[in-house]
């Protein structure tokens, strides 16, 4: 059954001691209160879908564009900064207004986190594809970082769309799956997860349950 995922806010990196002392690496993860400002039925928009709103904004609600200043307005709250929609199951669509924090997700379950990986910048072969490079021998002067010939004879003379070669990396939109719920504190609204998430520090991550592991 597919049901509502939550916006979160990458916070940073940290350990995390097991119950059998042993120490991991961990991912931690504030989630702004997300309220339902938007309900999508198949009567009415032709799918189920729940459209959150999370982490206020300093603008003011006259600053907004119209057709989302109905949203805040109709349910009286703060402009907020992030709307993102949730495809759901019809037994899963949730009342206008309704707050969703931490406690939406369990210790030792299973999500999937999306957000804009880090940007590198322009990256030769070896970083973006790892590869192995040319020998750095006597000969070879400065090119031995370099992706070697990338084409191919008269025919079809030219180089295949698509061909692994210098250019940007990172700045994507990257889905990690299947990452473990350590820890969930729901005094302060902050998700413990193992691993590394996409994104800098700050960064908005959409998670959601995992689509591979049981719900």
């Amino acid at each position: 059954m597919n049901r509502t995922g939550l916006i979160a806010t990458k916070i940073g990196n940290s350990s995390f001691h097991m119950s059998n002392g042993s120490a991991t690496h961990v991912t931690i993860l504030k989630i702004d209160e997300c309220i339902v400002s938007k309900v999508k039925t198949t009567e009415k928009d032709g799918y189920n879908a729940i459209q959150l709103a999370s982490i206020d904004t300093n603008k003011d609600i006259k600053k907004i564009n119209k057709p989302q200043r109905k949203n805040f307005s109709s349910i009286n709250i703060k402009p907020k900064k992030i709307l993102k929609e949730f495809r759901v199951d019809s037994e899963n669509l949730l009342e206008l207004g309704t707050a969703l924090n931490a406690n939406h997700f369990k210790i030792d379950q299973f999500i999937d986190a999306s957000s804009i990986s880090i940007g590198k910048g322009f990256a030769g072969v070896m970083k973006r594809h790892n590869f192995g490079g040319l020998r750095a021998s006597h000969g070879v002067s400065i090119s031995h970082r370099s992706h070697g010939s990338t084409g191919q004879n008269q025919d079809p003379g030219r180089v295949f769309k698509g061909k692994k070669m210098a250019g940007r990396m990172g700045a994507k939109k990257v889905t990690k799956q299947n990452l473990k719920i350590l820890d969930v504190d729901e005094k302060h609204n902050i998700l413990v997860v193992k691993g590394s998430v996409p994104g800098k520090k700050n960064s908005i991550i959409i998670i959601k349950d995992s689509i591979k592991k049981n719900k």
